[in-house]
């Protein structure tokens, strides 16, 4: 998703959702939190164009983002629970192997739970060496990737939606 130029995803809309009761709930860390906090104006923003409802849930670090999703879907009544997941947060490299430790351990625990649940998990984490990078990501020359999971978010609730009748 870091590339620039390439992608079509906020310009194809043919396969978004538009609404028609769709439930989101977001996942943010505290860490970092101003890219964090504009990861989420982003999706927030989009969504409220598209009829999407959120909640925002808010966990310390990364590494508790799963762990958040498996609770949720498992705690709330099968009524309420959402037709996808946004998981947003922004791990910045450092001078130790932290930074590798944290990226697998959240990466593996999205991955896991999109192969677990029955809802898309959207990840919505950057792994950036610098806050220069992470900025670049929320409005700067690569776009603004908390856009871009709201929207990714809404074409899997249709893509979900359209298989589910078939």
């Amino acid at each position: 998703m870091s590339s620039i130029g390439n992608t079509n995803l906020l310009y194809n809309t043919e396969s978004i959702l538009r609404g028609k009761g769709a439930f989101v709930v977001l996942v943010k860390t505290e860490w970092n939190a101003a890219i964090v906090d504009e990861l989420e104006a982003g999706c927030l923003l989009i969504c409220k164009a598209q009829g999407i409802e959120t909640e925002t849930i808010i966990v310390p670090g990364a590494v508790e983002i799963s762990f958040a999703v498996q609770h949720y879907w498992c705690s709330v009544k099968p009524k309420k629970r959402p037709d996808a997941f946004i998981v947003f947060g922004c791990v910045v490299r450092g001078g130790t192997p932290h930074f590798e430790y944290v990226c697998q351990a959240v990466t593996s625990g999205v991955t896991l739970l999109n192969n677990q649940l029955p809802v898309p998990v959207i990840f919505g984490v950057l792994t950036v060496n610098n806050n220069e990078e992470a900025l670049e990501r929320v409005g700067g020359v690569h776009g603004h990737k908390g856009e871009e999971a709201a929207v990714t978010a809404a074409k899997m609730i249709a893509l979900s939606r359209q298989i589910n009748k078939g």
